[in-house]
């Protein structure tokens, strides 16, 4: 059974929020524009002729003997007439050259019966890589190259491709390669549950309910010598017939397993568990398994995030992931390999997610906007492979009390404006907060609904997403210290502002303007409204501003990877960093020092107009 621990906090607390992060897709030596590498490959078009002369084979062929969950592979390679427009692929499972050639397969019968993969339908690879990234295969046709796998609950094999990727040709087709254990339980990550003193433990296998039994087994940290609780686990799974349009019900889709989440409930603030997560087969055996993942992104800042956060992780009680989580985009594999890559993390701290257009954005499904942004996932991935506290998960929305902060998590994928459901939830999410107790309040939502200078929002005159600032009045009402957005690729933060004016001024705490290099502030007091920040830089290309003057609410910008950090020291003092990934220098800062009651100060457009006096 995998292991891991979990420290659940109530009284110092430091979380982080982190938006925009990727994950490996493609192992290219092309830069893409925060396009998805599997999608330039043109699958459709595949050919299979086997040439004698060329030769691909791959190495060890038995994976994981120890209970690993990643291994790295050895691929060979030859052909007699080299080319730039070589290249070598891995797919899963090992048939797909059975079904690029028109061959019916046997191996990808789902568990409700259905041919995942007919005949003849386009396979897209996991990983790819260009053979002359071996430095002597364009002189002699001979290369070798590295593939880092993980258990994906089939068998693999190599491809090795000419023609390009506009008309790729199957030449050679290597040995299988296995887990030894493909079925186990793995990638565990965790989330608050629908109580302060309740975490969610989710994670993935191959193995149905009628095969073997989902359980985690837990304790506190001194009871090592007391019998373990168990908790057991809903399975859930999705099919292509669930997805919405291609490539995601297409060359895109990849069997995803089985996803299972359990609950520990009950738990003590201020103490630390373990846990394990297992399946009991019927012969009474346990499924187990045991490793972690070090992956390459195809975005040039998505690992350095991870590794930061992987290496800065005895300082955070939660990670908060605001939307653009695994930028699959239609490619389902991908999401196996982005929660391999958060695993270090997401197993140890819960990571609550939110939902972003490349989750959801599917035209015709019911979301606010009709764009294809999620390429024909339309959430349903996203929404399975992750937990979160919603009351529905298709509507994303949830709230988080963790420590002195309470997160209200908005879905801008569906509609906010007052009179919808989402508004009647953000309504009653602010007003909940215990202020004494809980005086940090958090909006936290992908698409920027408060202020951006992106140059995109510039251009349409709204500094936001279009009637993004109908949630103005709530913040403003509830006194919602922080709103915390992604979406946008670059780092902004504002004063804090109310009707696109500052409320409140801050009180220089370090050298900086803000502009160029760090900055850092003071306030002190009622804010009189909220500051928003802009932390899209977790991982996708970093973007620009809109030329000219600043705006005047707009306090501090950065162009670089990074995410955010916020500490409460007690209910009296807010820290905010933004630290950069690659070297965890801290680029800007901000505290806020106040009384809670301060909080209930009265603030524009913030009190009643009616008097106490007959």
């Amino acid at each position: 059974m995998g292991a891991a621990r979990v420290v659940l906090q109530a009284a110092l607390l430091v979380v982080v929020v982190v938006a925009a992060a990727v994950t490996v897709t493609a192992e290219d030596s092309t830069t893409l524009d925060n396009i998805q590498p599997l999608s330039t490959l043109n699958m459709a078009a595949a050919r299979v002729t086997m040439d004698a002369g060329s030769v691909i084979h791959a190495s060890p062929e038995l994976l994981g003997t120890n209970g690993e969950d990643s291994a790295w592979v050895t691929v060979n390679f030859t052909t007699p007439a080299p080319t730039d427009g070589h290249w070598i692929a891995l797919f899963s499972p090992a048939d797909f050259d059975l079904i690029m050639g028109g061959k019916q397969s046997t191996s990808r019968i789902n568990a409700a019966g259905e041919d995942e993969a007919p005949a003849g339908l386009p396979v897209a690879p996991i990983k790819y890589k260009f053979a002359n990234i071996s430095p002597n295969f364009m002189s002699s046709g001979n290369g070798d190259t590295s593939f880092l796998l993980i258990n994906q609950r089939y068998d693999y094999a190599f491809g090795l491709f000419s023609g390009g990727k506009d008309n790729p040709i199957l030449v050679a087709v290597s040995n299988k390669i296995s887990f030894a254990n493909p079925k186990a339980p793995v990638f565990p990550r965790l989330s608050q549950g629908k109580e302060w003193n309740e975490m969610a433990v989710t994670w993935t296998s191959g193995y149905n309910i009628d095969e073997a039994y989902p359980f985690v087994e837990w304790r506190m940290k001194g009871e090592e010598n007391a019998r373990a609780r168990r908790s057991p686990a809903d399975t859930l799974t999705f099919t292509r017939s669930h997805l919405c349009g291609k490539p995601a019900n297409a060359e895109g889709y990849r069997d995803p397993g089985f996803i299972h989440t359990a609950f520990l409930k009950n738990l003590w603030p201020n103490r630390e568990y373990s846990y394990q997560i297992g399946h009991e087969l019927p012969d009474g055996t346990i499924g187990q398994s045991d490793g972690s993942n070090e992956l390459a992104g195809f975005q040039p800042g998505a690992q350095v995030t991870t590794d930061r956060l992987v290496n800065d992780l005895p300082n955070y009680d939660a990670v908060f992931h605001i939307g653009d989580l695994s930028y699959a985009n239609g490619f389902l594999a991908q999401w196996d390999q982005f929660t391999a890559q958060i695993s270090p993390v997401a197993s140890r701290v819960p990571y609550m997610v939110a939902s972003g257009n490349h989750e959801r954005t599917s035209r015709d499904t019911g979301g606010f906007y009709n764009g294809d942004d999620s390429h024909g996932e339309c959430g349903v991935p996203a929404e399975t492979y992750f937990y979160a506290p919603a009351e529905n998960r298709g509507k994303f929305w949830y709230a988080a009390d963790y420590g002195m902060f309470r997160f209200c998590v908005s879905d801008t994928e569906h509609d906010w404006r007052p009179g919808t459901e989402q508004h009647a939830f953000l309504d009653r999410c602010f007003a909940a907060a215990d202020r004494k107790h809980q005086p940090w309040l958090v909006f936290a939502a992908h698409r920027p609904l408060g202020y951006s200078s992106n140059d995109y929002y510039a251009k349409e005159g709204s500094f936001s997403e279009p009637m993004g600032r109908s949630l103005q009045p709530l913040w403003q009402k509830h006194r919602v210290d922080l709103a915390i957005y992604g979406h946008v690729h670059n780092y902004e933060r504002t004063c804090p502002v109310y009707e696109n004016t500052c409320t409140a001024t801050a009180t220089p705490a370090a050298a900086g303007d803000g502009k160029n290099g760090s900055s850092s502030s003071a306030y002190t007091g009622a804010l009189g409204g909220t500051i928003h920040v802009v932390a899209g830089t977790g991982g996708a290309k970093l973007r620009g501003y809109a030329g000219g003057e600043w705006p005047q609410w707009s306090a501090a910008r950065n162009e670089s990877y990074g995410y955010v950090k916020l500490t409460a020291r007690d209910h009296s003092r807010l820290e905010f960093e933004f630290i950069r990934s690659d070297d965890g220098a801290v680029l800007d800062a901000f505290t806020i020092t106040r009384d809670y009651r301060d909080v209930l100060a009265c603030a524009v457009d913030a009190c009643d107009p009616h008097t106490l006096a007959n």
